[in-house]
């Protein structure tokens, strides 16, 4: 042990400290993935159908959205290789354009981070990893329905209210 009190190499290893990290998503998160979105979005409202049975049809769902070839993009925050978060980003193709205009959208989903987890920086981790991919596609807009709460969060990552959309909520029998 050196005069810090820090193990050197010859005693033993040093563990390094907990980090949260960033990676994309890929088919077989799927049922990691299918948990989180449970846990997000499970207790906002009763449940119609039984959690095992939201557990499979969401992970079926997911897995066959997170292919190559997908329009759908996953990246998922881990601490110490434990899944504690994740985004979605849709990317929303446009009809072709004459102009120099670009032809996508982006659509941020599911954004979710365990309330443990909150407030250390890897929701900003998150954002940022969709947020390049959008801007490697060359997207122009990014939408999202922000939450009261997390609306602080998507501000400090330039996302204002626009004055140029119009939503026209559609209401029928299952909702």
């Amino acid at each position: 042990m050196n005069d810090t009190g820090v193990p050197t190499a010859r005693e033993g290893f040093v563990e390094a400290p907990a980090t949260n990290v960033v990676r994309r998503g890929t088919q077989s998160d799927a049922a990691a993935l299918a948990q989180l979105r449970l846990e997000f979005r499970g207790p906002r409202a009763p449940n119609v159908e039984s959690e095992t049975e939201f557990l499979t049809r969401c992970e079926t769902w997911m897995r066959a959205r997170l292919g190559d070839d997908s329009i759908w993009r996953v990246w998922l925050l881990e601490w110490n290789r434990d899944l504690i978060g994740a985004v979605w980003l849709q990317v929303v193709e446009k009809l072709p354009n004459p102009t120099a205009e670009s032809e996508l959208h982006a659509y941020v989903s599911n954004f979710y981070v365990r309330p443990n987890h909150r407030n250390t920086g890897g929701g900003s981790l998150l954002l940022r990893a969709a947020l390049d991919e959008a801007e490697r596609l060359g997207v122009d807009s990014i939408f999202l329905w922000p939450s009261a709460r997390s609306r602080p969060l998507y501000e400090r990552h330039g996302f204002a209210v626009s004055e140029n959309v119009l939503v026209r909520k559609i209401t029928g029998p299952n909702q």
